[in-house]
């Protein structure tokens, strides 16, 4: 049998099994008694046609905001980059108390209140002790590293071995909290970081049902989007890109199995870095699949992520994640020291069109202009540059085989970590959801829980999949591109302007492309804004082989100065608020980009985009 006829098999036979499980799923019935092809492009399984977007059906308009916590709220330290706050508090201007309460009154009137972004899950009772240690021993002289009294912010999957819950957003995990840290919790402790709380997330990291609603969690509620409250803050790592967006916190951790760190980057117009895996240590976080599973940062710029990344990245194997066992020569404390303003003069620069463009005009015109302006800062541009397996990579056949498997296995590894919390395995997820149906399967079900359950493939099944993701997203996809083209890395579009908020229809994925190839792979890749669309901004991605992140920062930072196309979130209720005679100008590309002269002036513009074809599948 050749391969692609190994592959219409085993789509066939994935479609069989899914059919089975939607029908026979006792939590929320679904309008229709079969499964279609929409179906499995918004569970993210088996295609890679793109979805017909339709109407988009949205909540209902939102009430008009009180705009006075917008304007009450402090401002003085929005936009403060991580090395320019800990300068202040070296020179006696700032203490991490004061930026802690700085960063919590914030919170307090925008994402608890007012606007109501809905972006932290929970705050640590013990921040503002660990605020005041960090202070006492700053007047000793003692600074452990670039994030002494910086708070930060984890996704509600990651360990932490304090007070706080870890219930990637379900109430099933809700109890008593983990026994331990877990590593990168633990080294952003050693680092004198004040771990601030937790962020709101999709459930179970988008892993649950479909079609599902990106940020929304039986725990949490829905998290939003703050430039556009009723718009999707995109993948499961929503609540820690719209938590940094909004100046919330210094920085942020959050976990991608595919896209869910470089998709809420996107829609949220910060800095979205997911390292190689293994880079980083996964030991205590809910797992999806250990073979792509990664955490990494988000910050406001490249230079924040950058920090972040140095303290979280593991040097030394750590005995709890046999990925980090491997290539510890290639894994560095210190990822600022490869930021480079001019780091664009002399790259050369490889641009992805095939499977990532033709989703909407507007992100593609940003596109090009950006690369255009890439090639005015000094860069090679070579157009288009496409993975030639990237068909391959979007039918998603081989990957959906790795994560099904993978999670009925790493799960129930995880959970059996845990104690004082209402299930042990994914079964008793199952059954948990099923007996909270109105708390936890009120807009989407639980078909790939069940599926995973029904444990599908074998064995041989699971490693001829894995060895084809690992082949298609790296040598013969990823690392061809690089050689075939002779360039330093690949761009594509990271996504398009966030769409309304549907938790009855679940989320409007159009195709994809852009992250899937370096999940697969287990490569790098970094989101940085490249512009926005009506005040919703979109990115732009810069993909390299494995262990390139000193390349790929390098790059970035000399993306992010030529192009400087963060602007800071207006926390409008709806698209509806952008109103002639309102702060929010829509200008040509062009004008855009020649105003860039300083990141003030770009905040008073919107740069109109277009979202490329990329259906990211939030993870």
């Amino acid at each position: 049998m050749s391969e692609t006829s190994k592959k219409t098999a085993m789509l066939r036979r994935l479609e069989k099994l899914l059919d089975r499980v939607r029908s026979s799923a006792r939590a929320k019935p679904q309008p229709s008694s079969g499964l279609d092809r929409r179906d499995f492009l918004r569970m993210g399984t088996l295609t890679g046609a793109a979805a017909s977007l339709g109407g988009l059906s949205a909540l209902p308009a939102a009430a008009a905001v009180d705009r006075s916590p917008v304007a009450s709220a402090p401002s003085s330290l929005n936009e403060v980059t991580i090395l320019e706050l800990q300068a202040r508090m070296k020179g006696g201007d700032l203490s991490a108390v004061e930026l802690l309460n700085y960063y919590l009154r914030r919170i307090h009137l925008l994402d608890e209140t007012g606007p109501g972004v809905n972006s932290i899950m929970e705050l640590n009772p013990d921040a503002p002790a660990i605020a005041r240690h960090m202070d006492a021993e700053r007047r000793r002289g003692i600074i452990r590293s670039p994030l002494h009294g910086i708070p930060i912010l984890l996704k509600d999957n990651i360990d932490t071995g304090d007070k706080m819950q870890t219930a990637a957003g379900s109430l099933a995990l809700v109890g008593t909290p983990a026994l331990q840290d877990s590593t990168v919790a633990a080294k952003l402790r050693a680092a004198g970081a004040v771990i601030m709380g937790k962020t709101t997330l999709s459930e179970w990291a988008y892993w649950r049902g479909s079609p599902a609603t990106s940020g929304w969690s039986g725990r949490g509620g829905q998290c939003n989007n703050p430039y556009i409250i009723d718009t999707s803050p995109l993948g499961s790592s929503s609540g820690s890109g719209a938590a940094v967006a909004a100046n919330f916190t210094a920085g942020s951790l959050g976990t991608e199995t595919d896209g869910s760190i470089l998709g809420p980057a996107n829609n949220n117009a910060v800095v979205g870095i997911k390292p190689t895996l293994g880079l980083t240590s996964r030991a205590g976080v809910v797992p999806i699949s250990h073979n792509q599973d990664v955490v990494g940062p988000h910050g406001r710029t490249v230079s924040d992520a950058a920090v972040a990344l140095g303290i979280i990245a593991s040097q030394i194997p750590d005995p709890r994640d046999p990925a980090t066992f491997a290539n510890r020569n290639k894994v560095f404390s210190d990822y600022t020291q490869f930021l480079d303003p001019d780091g664009l003069k002399g790259a050369r620069i490889g641009v992805m069109r095939n499977g990532v463009t033709g989703g909407s005009a507007k992100t593609d015109a940003i596109y090009d202009t950006v690369i255009q302006a890439m090639s005015d800062a000094g860069a090679t541009i070579v157009d288009p540059a496409d993975i030639p397996t990237i068909t391959d990579i979007i039918a998603f056949g081989s990957e959906f085989v790795v994560l099904t498997y993978d999670f009925l296995r790493d799960l129930n590894a995880y959970l059996a970590t845990r104690v004082g919390v209402p299930i042990r395995t994914l079964a008793d997820a199952i059954a948990f959801n099923e007996a909270n149906a109105d708390e936890e399967l009120q807009y989407f079900g639980q078909e790939l829980f069940l599926l995973a359950q029904s444990d599908p493939f074998t064995q041989a099944d699971y490693q001829a999949a894995l060895a084809d993701e690992r082949m298609i997203g790296g040598p013969q996809g990823i690392d061809a591109a690089l050689q075939q083209f002779g360039v330093d890395a690949l761009v594509s579009p990271t996504a398009w302007p966030a769409w309304t908020t549907d938790l009855i229809n679940g989320d409007h994925f159009l195709a994809e492309g852009s992250t899937s190839p370096a999940c697969i792979a287990g490569y790098p890749a970094i989101n940085v804004p490249m512009g926005n669309s009506f005040g919703l901004p979109v990115g732009i991605t810069f993909t390299g082989t494995a262990f390139s992140e000193p390349t790929l920062i390098k790059l970035a930072s000399g993306f992010e100065h030529v192009i400087q196309a963060r602007i800071l979130p207006q926390f409008l209720p709806t698209l509806h608020a952008n109103r002639p005679g309102s702060d929010l100008k829509v200008n040509t590309v062009e004008q855009a980009i020649t105003t860039r002269s300083s990141a003030a002036s770009l905040r008073s513009n919107t740069i109109i985009n277009k979202p490329n074809a990329i259906r990211l599948r939030m993870m």
